[in-house]
């Protein structure tokens, strides 16, 4: 797999683009403070961004230099060991990374990727960047070729073990595509919220909007002009996220219990399939995201949702909640590893670690534990993750299963990446007996 040529997010290739010295200072800043802070790097950007009076195309490349060099640290590094043997202090190496990104994949021309990389630098630094630089220029077709005979954790930017088990639960051919899927922008979507406007209004009033192949009320969002969202039309949120909510099949009049709501992209979906009708309990355990949980409520048209506060690792249930079981339904959106989204939150698959997905799978069992004694007789519990790895989802469900001798697997479904060209997902459905 040859490295991909990179198109710019405003349509043209940024070879052709003069943008400004600022927005690599800024990414520059941005790859310092990340690799110091240990934040993540949705915080870091958007925290610079809050300081700068930056177009939209300026903010546009800062965001595509920080986010591109996090997707393929490991590949930029490669070429950087090709050009230095000696070692390279990290400095210097964020650096050499912004500028090598522009050189091979984002296709910058050489001479604007070269000054203005090399501008970035302390002055005594200066000359070892751009003769690394005017190298990797001659030296072009080689260090690509070279790339390319690395094994896949390489050329790919994701850590080993995470391409092993890839490749242990779906073949090395899967393991590779859905790689390469988490290095490519994601793209917005948008979910036309039927509660507030009809699909074919929506369509009229915002024609630029594209609706999504195989799911009706989705629409790809580059364009969306902000009133879309302001006035409750849409909400920004992958079609893949309804997989949970479809399996869970509300009805108009029942009392739904969404266990981990904020931000309420499925607590809003659930409620416009119930047709406003009936309620729902949505809760969170931290209070920042329980406001923006009631913010997009309100701004949807969302009337039936009753906000609480809960930690389900913490023993007694809000009365909140108890005043309103046993329910019809429950929804737990369980946390997780999220490497369904990883191409979303790109410098996650640099904080993985092999722990992690035992760790995240003692939690979801604490969670679901917590809440079957809320479920009606009859009653169903759908569990879901936007996580791939079997640890947090079909082993979850079998220990449950195994402990739970009144529950019952009715359903079961998944969005992979590189089979539905979606984010990942998983969702079961688990019924009660009488």
């Amino acid at each position: 797999m040859a490295p991909r040529e990179i198109r710019s997010p405003w349509g043209h290739k940024s070879g052709k683009a003069v943008l400004s010295h600022g927005a690599r200072q800024i990414a520059l800043t941005a790859l310092r403070l990340w690799r110091k802070q240990k934040r993540f790097a949705d915080s870091v950007i958007s925290g610079l961004f809050a300081n700068t009076n930056f177009t939209s195309s300026d903010r546009a490349f800062a965001l595509e230099l920080f986010y591109g060099v996090l997707r393929n640290l490991t590949l930029l590094d490669f070429w950087i060991g090709c050009l230095r043997a000696s070692r390279v202090e990290n400095g210097l190496r964020d650096i050499l990374r912004l500028g090598l990104y522009q050189l091979f994949l984002l296709k910058t021309a050489e001479h604007a990727a070269v000054y203005e990389t090399v501008s970035l630098a302390p002055k005594r630094q200066q000359p070892v960047i751009n003769a690394m630089l005017r190298a990797a220029t001659r030296q072009r077709s080689d260090l690509l070729a070279r790339a390319e005979a690395q094994p896949s954790f390489v050329r790919t930017s994701h850590p080993q073990f995470l391409i092993e088990r890839w490749q242990q639960h779906f073949g090395a051919e899967h393991a590779e595509k859905l790689c390469e899927w988490n290095n490519l922008a994601a793209p917005v979507y948008a979910r036309i919220n039927l509660l507030r406007i009809e699909r074919t209004e929506f369509l009229r009033i915002y024609p630029k909007s594209r609706p999504v192949p195989d799911n009706p009320t989705f629409v790809e969002a580059g364009s969306l002009p902000s009133d879309a969202l302001k006035r409750g039309h849409c909400y920004i949120q992958d079609p893949s996220t309804t997989v949970a909510c479809h399996v869970l099949d509300p009805k108009p009049g029942q009392k739904i219990l969404d266990a981990c709501a904020a931000p309420g992209g499925k607590t809003g979906y659930v409620a416009q399939l119930m047709e406003n009708l009936g309620t729902i309990v949505a809760c969170d355990r931290d209070h920042e995201r329980l406001q923006v949980l009631k913010e997009n409520m309100t701004r949807l048209g969302v009337s039936i949702a009753q906000i609480a506060q809960h930690d389900w690792s913490r023993g007694d249930v809000a009365s909140a909640i108890t005043a309103s079981a046993p329910f019809d339904h429950i929804l737990l959106d369980a946390p997780c590893t999220n490497t369904g989204v990883m191409r979303r939150r790109v410098d996650l698959k640099w904080r993985l670690r092999r722990t992690n997905f035992d760790h995240m799978q003692q939690r979801q069992l604490e969670i679901i534990r917590g809440l079957i004694p809320l479920l009606k007789p009859k009653g169903t519990l759908v569990y879901s993750t936007c996580s791939l790895e079997p640890e947090e989802n079909e082993e979850v469900v079998r220990r449950i299963l195994a402990e739970t001798p009144d529950l019952r697997l009715e359903a079961e479904r998944n969005s992979l990446p590189f089979r539905e060209g979606l984010d990942g997902a998983y969702a079961a459905k688990l019924s009660r007996s009488a």
